[in-house]
């Protein structure tokens, strides 16, 4: 009885001792993954193998068994590294493999740019350099970044700091605006002045919060000449302009400076139309007669600016009109109808377009009104224009008559015919 039980023993300690590959029926080989890092796991297929230690870690394999096809190296605070290993090493062989193993980044990094370049950047108010520059090692997070250059105003900006990531920040810098001022004056005094072309008064003027620059100045007055010039405001300092203005001998025509208040206004001259105010300057109307005249302002949805304006020879005189809102109180409209329509309509020989048509802008008073059309006789009235009213023309258009042939002309017709037949027989009896 004991004997069996101890050759069991004996079997099962041989059966121990004798290697895994055996069983398989195959031989032993290695995998060596040398590793930067000590202490890094190693798996094949996803199936744990071992730590690395030394500087590596053996893996035997076994030549008969399933062969592994990838390992993956990885440890805490690194990024895990994953390859394919290569071909299964040979009985007793050893294939080496190779991962290297970065550490996680735990820090990011600001590139700032300014525009003009050279502006001082301050992180969290602690001065850091000028721009372009880039802040590194910045632990993830929100910072406050400020841009300060000497004559622009300085610019902020808050930025968000990601592990591993730059963040970009482009400051665009605005030069500080700086002011001073411009006294000017005259004589005679009264001028009326101009700044860069826009209209700012009267002499004796004083200009305030006008930009540290170069300006152009120009003075105009009725019975002189222009007088132009230019000056140099600097910041906080006040300017002086005195223009002497020289007389200019008396001419038959002169011109007016019309500037209106919104711009975009139509200009009537004695009730003939001129033109529209510019958004920016004057509009000249030149080659007016010396005399009196009346200078009429208008635009849609604002009341009539009417003023008298004395044109003296070789000068300007200036007409600035502020519009106030309201309905237009001095034109109205014309309403032309026709039958058949499609008609040329002309107010005061004017062509205005074809009917039905509907002119607005008409000034108050009598107006001539004609409509033609080919093949019909033209038709005319007059009507009576009032402010803000619509007149209305409807024209019945008559065909033109055609001429008739003279009723005399058939019976002559009839006895020459007759006559000629006759003298035809006669020459045929003869023959």
């Amino acid at each position: 009885m004991l004997r069996p039980l101890i050759i069991g023993a004996i079997l099962l300690v041989l059966c121990a001792g004798i290697p895994a590959v055996s069983a398989l029926g195959g031989d032993e080989g290695w995998y060596r993954v040398h590793c930067n890092v000590d202490g890094a796991n190693v798996y094949f297929d996803g199936q744990y193998q071992g730590t690395t230690y030394g500087g590596s870690l053996d893996v035997p394999v076994y030549t008969t068994g399933a062969p592994y096809s990838s390992y993956r190296v990885e440890k805490s605070g690194y990024n895990s590294y994953s390859g394919s290993l290569p071909s299964g090493p040979a009985a007793g062989q050893t294939v080496d493999v190779y991962a290297t193993l970065q550490p996680v980044e735990t820090t990011g990094s600001i590139h700032v740019t300014s525009s003009p370049s050279g502006a001082a950047i301050y992180l969290n108010g602690n001065y850091r350099g000028t721009a372009p520059l880039t802040i590194q090692s910045l632990s993830p997070g929100t910072y406050s970044l400020e841009a300060e250059r000497s004559g622009y105003n300085s610019d902020h900006a808050t930025v968000t700091v990601r592990s591993g990531q730059q963040s970009n920040i482009q400051f665009t810098l605005t030069p500080i605006e700086q002011y001073g001022s411009i006294k000017v004056t005259s004589s005679p005094s009264g001028a009326y002045v101009y700044m860069d072309g826009v209209y700012k008064g009267r002499t004796p003027l004083t200009l305030t919060s006008v930009s540290a620059k170069k300006h152009n100045i120009e003075l105009d007055h009725s019975g002189y000449y222009d007088w132009r010039s230019t000056v140099t405001v600097s910041p906080g300092v006040t300017s002086y302009v005195n223009a002497y203005l020289t007389t200019i001998p008396s001419e038959t025509t002169g011109a007016i400076d019309v500037v209106s208040y919104p711009a975009g206004a139509d200009i009537f001259l004695d009730d003939r139309y001129q033109g529209k105010t510019p958004a920016a300057g004057v509009y000249a109307i030149s080659n007016v007669a010396v005399g009196s005249h009346t200078v009429r302002v208008a635009l849609s949805g604002y009341q009539d600016y009417t003023t008298s304006v004395i044109v003296s020879g070789a000068t300007t005189s200036h007409v600035t009109a502020t519009l106030q809102p309201g309905q237009s109180t001095s034109t109205g409209s014309i309403s032309v109808t026709s039958s058949p329509s499609g008609a040329e309509v002309y107010i005061d020989n004017v062509y205005k377009g074809i009917t039905p048509l509907t002119v607005d802008g008409i000034a108050t008073g009598t107006h001539a009104v004609r409509v033609a059309l080919g093949g019909y006789s033209d038709w005319s009235t007059t009507v009576q224009v009032g402010a803000g009213s619509t007149a209305s023309a409807s024209a019945s258009l008559s065909p033109v008559p055609t001429q008739a042939p003279h009723a005399g002309v058939a019976p002559f017709a009839v006895i020459g015919a007759l006559g000629i037949l006759g003298i035809l027989v006669a020459l045929h009896r003869r023959d």
